[in-house]
């Protein structure tokens, strides 16, 4: 019945619940989730309310209702998971028995690997828990105020896995138009929709206004029904009390151009309540307007999205160990750096795909792909081809893979196919179909009857061809030469007729047969001309790359030539980085390469100083670091790594140093009284910290007294307070109050989801940081 609603009706959720509480009486510090057991009352009260305004789904109060979260709570996490179901469904009994309730599931609380330490598969549990004990008594699950697109997928499988409920999700962005771990809309549609959920869409740090942009790019890819709740306006200082400032009118106002746009379910967040969504209800429409949807294929990293739009795209594939002992050896001794330093290279060396293999005899070929996978995440931004001849491997993968997959491959044999395709169907992947059964047909109709079985069989398993991507097979010039051109036949009628993208491994063409890299470049120019979309060859052949610029160039593809020109000019430097086997102790602190930079440290401290060393070497690649992170280059993950590979190479050389010379300065940080989120303050630590700060640490929820205790004790250089509640920003003043109370000299800067430059200067800050980078940025100038 809802997923059929979903189709045509426009739905409303209701508003937030913690401005409510509020409201009610919740005081700094407590837990909301609580309430469901002390003060049932007043929750079923709140719920009745949104239903009576026109909310057709009411969340349970149980946003933050893990075992994490809740274990200082005094109660059992089960136990006011199940008394909110309780409450919302006594509400619902009383006003609407035919709303939805929506099991709320918010972030866990800590960072997934590899940013933090919490494995997926912990994750999972944590998540899979809630379910059942859910899942017989709601109608939907709401993951919502996403940040971290690996827990949204370890979420998503927990609900798919455990039950057979619908599945919302909303991810929260930031004015960059990125989630804190660096995702971007259209990576979150198109991963997010390849795992199948129900609807997605946008809620809380930002204000309708403020949505647009990234709400205009979900609608311009979403095929599924799209979710906006966003706050009451950007949040400001009123009488010393965080609030929101748009009024229940402005904000219904606001919302009619998302409605006109294709936007099926409508709801509110921080600082909206009854009012907003009653508003809501009298002004909007019954039915969601259409929307046309676009078809296209994609698969992404979980900060990178590379779309097939009929421009060359290159997949490397020198992480193979076929043909090479380095590799070989390399898997077989677990020394999967080597796999890491092919990868940084051949992205720096501008492949968009890098195939991974990990196929050796004697080896766990699911464990190795596995940990390779995870390893490779860490340090580039590359979408993933998962390359195996094994369906467990390629499940396993498949499921570890952070963002939607390539998948190399499936065949015409039956069996395979059966195999393969509920991997793909399941994980959201895009497959590559290999024209073959019995053995490589020599003609290209065979290929090409092959490749719409494979196309025909795939629509069984729900999987657009859109998905597929197909691979007519190179054979060698030498012994094959006829059939050389029934390859090329055969791209260009499967691209024509069945309106797919293809693929080749380019250099089987030339095998057996001298300067090889003659033919390669030779084919691929033909297949280009033939309609070959995504070429798998060796990035590092800078001929095989010159070729592909020039394609672009005489095709249109390069408009004026801008990239062209611009590979050309900076081909010295890619050669003198490709040529290079070993990687530099800048490189190896830019790519967070931590496996070697203890080792290179110590290397170059034989010929270097450490200030030398400090001041030429690590300071210039953090800030390469930095400027990657501030223009969308890096992300949060890359930018951890780094700072953490920094750190040991810190370590190394402040083994040399004085005590007096072994950090820049020292300072204080805390998250305020009453709050429990000490995420990003931790990230800014991990930061501060790579570049030689002594950071003391004071943790989460640290009552004022603390913080003026800490200040005297340790005199600290500089003060950072954090906070990510509206309802603790009164009382990040109050420290504020109580360190200039005692003649604290030194400045306060201030940081977190809720605060602005104009809250930080109304709480009396002297400086506010949008995030770790510009907190570096700050002390540097300050200090």
């Amino acid at each position: 019945m809802l997923r059929e609603r979903l189709k045509k009706d426009l739905l409303i959720f209701d508003g937030a619940m913690g401005s409510m509480l509020q409201q009610h009486g919740l005081k700094v510090g407590e837990i909301p989730e609580v309430y469901n057991i002390e003060h049932p009352d007043i929750i079923v009260d709140i719920h009745k309310q949104y239903l009576k305004a026109g909310a057709n789904f009411i969340t349970t109060n149980t946003f933050g209702c893990n075992p994490i979260k809740m274990k200082e709570s005094g109660y059992c996490y089960c136990d006011l998971l199940k008394a909110a179901i309780q409450n919302a469904k006594q509400a619902r009994d009383e006003v609407n028995p035919d709303a939805y309730i929506a099991l709320d599931i918010g972030p866990i609380g800590q960072l997934l690997e590899p940013s933090g330490t919490l494995t997926f598969d912990e994750a999972y549990e944590i998540i899979a828990s809630q379910i059942l004990i859910a899942k017989d008594d709601v109608d939907v699950v709401l993951l919502e105020t996403m940040t971290d697109l690996y827990e949204v997928k370890a979420g998503i499988l927990a609900v798919k896995e455990n039950s057979d409920l619908p599945v919302f999700v909303t991810m929260t962005f930031e004015s960059n138009q990125r989630t804190l771990t660096g995702t971007d809309p259209l990576t979150f549609v198109n991963v997010v929709e390849g795992l199948k959920v129900d609807a997605l869409g946008v809620n809380c740090s930002l204000g309708p206004v403020e949505l647009q942009p990234i709400v205009h790019t979900i609608l311009k890819y979403a095929s599924v029904p799209v979710i906006v709740q966003p706050n009451a306006g950007l949040p400001c200082l009123h009488h010393g009390e965080t609030c929101y400032p748009m009024s229940s009118k402005e904000f219904v106002e606001a919302m009619q151009s998302y409605i006109q746009q294709g936007v099926n379910i409508v709801g509110g967040c921080c600082g909206t309540t009854p009012e907003f969504i009653a508003g809501l209800k009298q002004q909007l429409p019954a039915h969601s307007y259409p929307r046309q949807r676009k078809a296209y294929t994609a698969v992404s990293s979980a900060h990178q999205t590379v779309i097939f739009d009929g421009d060359v795209i290159v997949c490397g594939e020198r992480l193979n160990p076929t043909g090479k002992k380095k590799l070989k050896a390399a898997l077989q001794e677990e020394r999967y750096e080597e796999y890491v330093k092919e990868a940084i290279q051949q992205q720096m060396a501008g492949a968009q795909v890098l195939d991974v293999n990990v196929g050796l005899p004697g080896i766990d070929e699911t464990k190795v792909m596995v940990n390779i996978i995870k390893m490779l995440q860490e340090v580039v931004n590359l979408p993933l081809q998962i390359d195996s001849s094994s369906p467990e491997v390629i499940e396993k993968a498949c499921r570890y893979y952070n963002g939607k997959p390539l998948i190399n491959s499936v065949n015409g044999k039956e069996e395979v196919m059966e195999a393969i395709f509920p991997i793909v169907e399941k994980y959201g992947g895009v497959v590559i179909g290999l024209t073959l059964k019995d053995g490589i047909p020599l003609y290209a109709q065979e290929r090409y009857e092959l490749a719409k079985a494979i196309i025909e069989k795939a629509k069984t398993y729900h999987i657009d061809k859109k998905d597929i991507i197909i691979d007519c097979l190179t054979l060698t010039a030498s012994a094959q030469q006829k059939e050389v051109q029934e390859t090329l036949k055969a791209l260009t009628m499967v691209k024509n007729q069945l309106s797919v993208y293809t693929t080749l491994g380019v250099s089987n063409v030339s095998f057996g047969l001298p300067n090889r890299p003659l033919l390669n470049r030779t084919f691929l120019t033909l297949a280009l001309q033939a309609g070959l979309d995504l070429p798998i060859i060796n990035p590092l052949d800078q001929q095989l790359m010159d070729t592909i610029d020039a394609y672009r160039v005489l095709t249109y593809q390069d408009q004026d030539a801008a990239q062209y020109i611009q590979h050309q000019s900076n081909q010295v430097e890619q050669s003198a980085v490709k040529t290079s086997s070993a990687l530099s102790l800048f490189d190896i602190i830019v790519h967070g390469f931590k496996d070697e930079v203890k080792a290179k440290t110590e290397e170059l401290l034989q010929t270097q100083n450490a200030m030398e060393i400090i001041n030429q070497t690590i300071i210039p690649a953090l800030n390469q670091v930095g400027k990657d992170y501030e223009t969308n280059r890096i992300f949060l993950p890359q930018l951890i790594q780094s700072a953490e590979t920094t750190k040991l190479a810190f370590e190394v050389v402040k083994a040399t140093f004085s005590k007096q010379e072994s950090s820049k300065a020292t300072v204080l940080m805390c998250t305020v009284e009453g709050d429990i989120h000490d995420i990003g303050k931790n990230i800014v630590k991990v930061i501060l910290e790579s570049y030689g700060y002594e950071v003391i640490d004071l943790g989460k929820d640290v009552k004022m007294e603390r913080v003026v205790e800490a200040y005297q004790q340790y005199h600290p250089q500089a003060i950072g307070l954090s906070a990510l509640m509206t309802t603790t920003v009164v009382n990040m003043q109050k420290t504020i109050q109580a360190l200039k109370a005692v003649n604290c000299q030194c400045p306060i800067w201030v940081g977190g989801a809720v605060l602005t430059s104009e809250i930080a200067r109304e709480i009396g800050a002297d400086y506010y940081c949008e995030d770790a980078m510009a907190s570096v940025h700050l002390l540097q100038d300050i200090l």
